[in-house]
């Protein structure tokens, strides 16, 4: 796709074609990963007003890498692996986890699947392939790598997509993950979303090469750089990356470059760390409007149809939250669940004790 490691692009900040269209990239298609993405973004506002008005605990925005994650998600197969890092998690709704279970989760009540156990804004989707989220980086990196020989070695066609952020790139567990996936040409597409700063080091403090793709190839990976902004670009690239594993030709990493609009998590103030201008700047690189001028300039999108989506999204997420917010918390006999198959004596007096004290 690209030999020189130069950036691969379909689409320009304009909106206008820089390539042919490729094929697999039909209307249906194109609406449906403009949807999620304008989800994402909707859904991040609205969960960073939660955070603050202490309805929830913690959430991590991704305002501004929506064509990285959703276009990149959308060219998995239905069997294949989503191995998240920390901003993947419109993913599992992709893959059909009901809005009000993401929501559960961050509140940590009684819908929620974890049982309130896991960190908030840390979703997981057992159902559909789709790994929790994890805040350790880099970890999930070796998970993937040997979710995809698991798979291999069971004969399934399943392609695992491994994500990580570009401050990952300077853990071992990178390192580790990398070669192996390329001695062992693991079934695995490692998608690394730079979006230019791990909390508050900017990606120059993180390497010294001159490019985080080039890495892959120290391993023998094929490694490909990406506009992460361009929607059409990160499908293409991903889908290719897919088929190429799916065939049994091994690995690959893709360097998407994006940029995170707003903090590390509602914890992170990076007003402290980094220039506003750098902001403004890679604000007027969106990946929503470059995604509904291409729209707009193909016929298939409108100013009506813009202003229902905007006001679906909006009665969808807020009857989510009602929902959501209604039920109770978990049960605390729920302390004894999910460890053991057959509950061991000892924790099964443990329960019936607690059970006895709540009951008065």
């Amino acid at each position: 796709m690209n030999d020189d490691l130069g950036i691969y692009q379909v689409l320009a900040p304009s909106g206008e074609l820089v390539r042919d269209l490729p094929p697999e990239l039909d209307d249906d298609l194109l609406t449906r990963m403009y949807r999620w993405m304008v989800l994402t973004r909707t859904l991040d506002a609205r969960m960073v007003s939660l955070q603050r008005q202490g309805r929830i605990a913690f959430y991590g925005p991704i305002t501004g890498q929506e064509a990285a994650t959703v276009a990149s998600g959308l060219a998995a197969g239905e069997s294949d692996w989503i191995v998240p890092a920390l901003r993947e998690g419109v993913l599992a709704l992709v893959r059909g986890l009901p809005l009000v279970k993401a929501l559960a989760q961050f509140i940590g009540n009684s819908l929620d699947d974890c049982r309130g156990r896991q960190m908030p804004c840390h979703a997981s989707f057992a159902g559909k392939q789709f790994v929790s989220m994890s805040s350790c980086i880099a970890s999930q990196i070796p998970h993937a790598v040997g979710i995809a020989m698991a798979a291999r070695i069971r004969r399934e066609h399943a392609v695992v997509l491994g994500y990580l952020g570009d401050g990952a790139t300077s853990e071992p567990d990178f390192h580790a993950g990398l070669n192996f996936a390329g001695v062992f040409r693991a079934p695995v597409v490692l998608i690394c979303q730079n979006n230019q700063w791990a909390i508050s080091v900017p990606v120059a403090h993180q390497t010294a090469s001159e490019t985080i793709a080039m890495k892959g190839r120290a391993y023998g990976v094929p490694s490909v750089r990406v506009d992460g902004n361009d929607a059409l670009a990160v499908h293409t690239a991903t889908r290719r990356a897919v088929e190429r594993a799916r065939k049994g030709d091994g690995p690959t990493f893709l360097e998407l470059l994006t940029y995170r609009v707003g903090g590390h998590t509602t914890a992170d103030d990076p007003t402290r760390y980094r220039d506003e201008t750098e902001v403004a700047t890679w604000r007027a690189r969106d990946p929503i409007k470059r995604l509904r001028d291409f729209l707009e300039q193909r016929g298939i999108w409108s100013s009506e149809q813009e202003t229902m989506l905007n006001e679906q999204l909006q009665a969808e997420i807020s009857a989510a939250v009602e929902e959501a917010e209604k039920a109770p918390p978990p049960s605390p006999s729920s302390l004894f669940d999910d460890v053991y198959h057959d509950v061991p004596r000892h924790l099964r007096d443990q329960r019936e004790e607690m059970r006895r004290f709540i009951d008065g």
